[in-house]
């Protein structure tokens, strides 16, 4: 690119710290599988959540999409213990109540069947006789551990946690582990997402 700018889309695996710096010996981080120099991820991933990773070295992009005022849609497909009523569903869809702080509206639906995604390493640990259920959940706004604490607050407790999409960004057919550079076609449609109307600002008053 005649700008030199580097667009990357990362599918970070379970236990990968969402940095190129380690802050123990044994920390896994981005250094382990990205060779790319002077690029930083967009936002976080916690380390024990899994998915789409955006990393870029464009400084401007870099502000809208992670300050917070500037709303954008982040998917998520979290496998839950038990299975959550539509009682649990409407309050995660209208906001609970997370340290002191009310989520913001979100789009959340009980998935009729467990999604293809890779195994998971290591496995999650299942309790025997307690069904499981997979959620999606959309979010504009990405509090610390704020999926894991929505669900723990309608008595549904997280046992994994991958995201799947930001905005129109998808992993596709990246594997964990795996990045590629976007295409022409997603960073024009990333650009223009970033300017448009769409890409609205959340008032101060909305933040702490």
């Amino acid at each position: 690119m005649t700008n030199h700018h580097r667009y990357i889309i990362f599918y970070k695996p379970y236990g990968v710290l969402s940095q190129f710096t380690k802050e123990t010996p044994t920390h896994s981080t981005l250094k382990d599988y990205i060779d790319v120099p002077d690029v930083y991820p967009v936002g976080r991933l916690d380390w024990d959540s899994e998915g789409l990773l955006l990393l870029t070295n464009d400084g401007q992009l870099q502000h809208r999409l992670a300050h917070p005022r500037f709303a954008h849609k982040r998917t998520y497909w979290v496998q839950v213990e038990r299975i959550p009523d539509p009682e649990a569903i409407k309050r995660l869809q209208t906001g609970v109540e997370i340290q002191n702080y009310r989520t913001q509206p979100a789009e959340v639906r009980l998935l009729p069947e467990e999604p293809q995604l890779p195994e998971r390493n290591p496995p999650i640990r299942f309790r025997k006789n307690v069904p499981t259920a997979w959620l999606e959940i959309t979010l504009t706004e990405g509090k610390n551990r704020q999926v894991r604490r929505m669900t723990a607050a309608v008595g549904f407790g997280t046992l994994r946690l991958v995201r799947v999409s930001i905005v129109h960004l998808q992993l596709n057919e990246l594997q964990p582990g795996q990045w590629r550079d976007l295409t022409a076609s997603e960073l024009k449609s990333l650009r223009n997402f970033s300017k448009s109307k769409s890409f609205s600002r959340i008032p101060d008053s909305d933040f702490s």
